[in-house]
């Protein structure tokens, strides 16, 4: 009789598959699933107040139209940045996979600047989480648009980092407390984004974390599985664009 002799830990070592997939995007899929009932409640609020309040204010002119516009050419253009990198990963093709995810990193940053500036503008209108110029019988306008796209806009910022934890390891680290100390320093304190830009002081910890507890080269399913999360990200802002920016257009 032949003896069987099985080694463990070697490179490739099969992972039974569940249900036709391995376990990191089962994960990935069953945190979206859970992600997707968070936005789908933050679209219903949104959605159940415009449609109850006959005085819904519309503040978004052509100059936020064009600019939402924008903003989404910039997540359409990233997801397919996106897929570039995934298929990059499949062959195995490391500068093209590091590549591809800066230039999906970058359309990300693009975006969340952007929107930044969207903003910034409504901000200095008078536009509050609990009132707006437009419409004072309408007070959680506000609120629901900021946590929308708030909520939107954190999602896009933690994908731009988890990226870059892949695509730059440990070189990311350098980078995110630059841009950390760097809008901590440079944005004015009265605007909303000094304390905001904390989010990235969160991100570089967890990052950091995770690098320096759990170093490893990052294959093709850790860029697929992160490719799930970020067209997860762009498929919400198709819902949030035509809801929020062009249903309330100034007429």
């Amino acid at each position: 009789m032949a003896d069987a002799t099985l080694q463990h830990g070697l490179a490739g070592e099969f992972e039974v598959p569940f249900f036709g997939a391995y376990s990191k995007k089962v994960g990935m899929w069953l945190f979206l699933a859970s992600d997707s009932l968070t936005f789908g409640a933050l679209l219903f609020a949104y959605s159940y107040g415009r449609i109850s309040n006959p005085a819904w204010p519309t503040p978004f002119g052509k100059e936020s139209i064009i600019n939402a516009t924008i903003m989404t050419a910039c997540l359409l253009s990233s997801s397919l940045t996106m897929v570039m990198g995934v298929f990059a990963a499949q062959r195995h093709d490391k500068a093209g996979t590091r590549n591809w995810l800066l230039a999906t990193m970058f359309f990300g940053v693009a975006f969340t600047v952007l929107h930044g500036m969207e903003w910034t503008h409504l901000i200095k209108e008078g536009m509050t989480p609990s009132l707006n110029p437009w419409s004072a019988a309408v007070p959680l306008f506000g609120g629901t648009f900021f946590t929308l796209t708030g909520m939107h806009m954190l999602h896009v910022t933690i994908g731009v980092v988890y990226l870059g934890v892949i695509a730059l390891r440990k070189k990311f680290l350098i980078i995110l407390a630059a841009v950390w100390l760097g809008g901590y320093l440079l944005i004015p304190s009265d605007n909303v984004f000094h304390y905001g830009i904390h989010a990235l002081l969160v991100c570089l910890i967890v990052a950091a974390v995770i690098l320096f507890l759990k170093p490893k080269d990052y294959d093709s399913q850790d860029v697929e599985v992160a490719g799930l999360y970020w067209h997860f990200v762009d498929l919400v802002w198709m819902f949030i664009f035509p809801l929020v920016y062009l249903m309330s257009t100034k007429i």
